[in-house]
C-alpha cells in the first residue's frame, strides 16, 4: 500500500500534503482492508475483506460482500463521499474490489480499483 495520510513526499525528499482525491482513496483502501478489531481505538473500523479471499464464491457472497463494502465506507466515510457502485471479485488468492464515488465537497465522480494478493 503506497498512502499518503494525507501526507507525502515530495520530488525533492520533503514533506509535502497530497491532494484531497489522492487521500480519500487512501482513505477508502484503509477502510476496505482494514479488518474489524485491528484498529485498538477503532474496532469496528474495517471490512475484513481479505478473509474472504478463500471464501467460497457464489452470487450470495458475492451480493453480502458488497453490501459489507457499501455499508462500511458509508459508515466511515460518509461525510467525505457517496458510493454510487462497489465491484468485488476475489480469484485464486487475489482480491479485487472497485468502488465508483463522488466526493461531496468537489461532487467529482471517481473510479478507483483496489487489489490484494494473499
Amino acid at each position: 500500500m503506497n498512502a499518503n495520510f494525507p501526507y507525502q513526499t515530495n520530488p525533492l525528499g520533503r514533506t509535502a500534503l497530497a491532494d484531497d482525491e489522492k487521500h480519500i482513496r487512501d482513505l477508502i483502501e484503509q477502510v476496505l482492508f482494514t479488518s474489524p478489531g485491528e484498529r485498538v481505538n477503532r474496532p469496528t473500523l474495517g471490512t475484513g475483506l481479505l478473509q474472504l479471499v478463500f471464501a467460497p464464491n457464489s452470487p450470495e457472497v458475492a451480493a453480502a460482500t458488497q453490501l459489507l463494502v457499501q455499508s462500511a465506507l458509508q459508515q466511515w466515510l460518509g461525510d467525505r463521499i457517496q458510493v454510487e457502485t462497489v465491484a468485488v471479485e476475489s480469484s485464486d488468492s487475489t482480491l479485487r474490489v472497485t468502488v465508483q464515488y463522488t466526493i461531496r465537497r468537489t461532487q467529482r465522480t471517481l473510479v478507483a480499483e483496489f487489489t490484494r494478493e494473499v
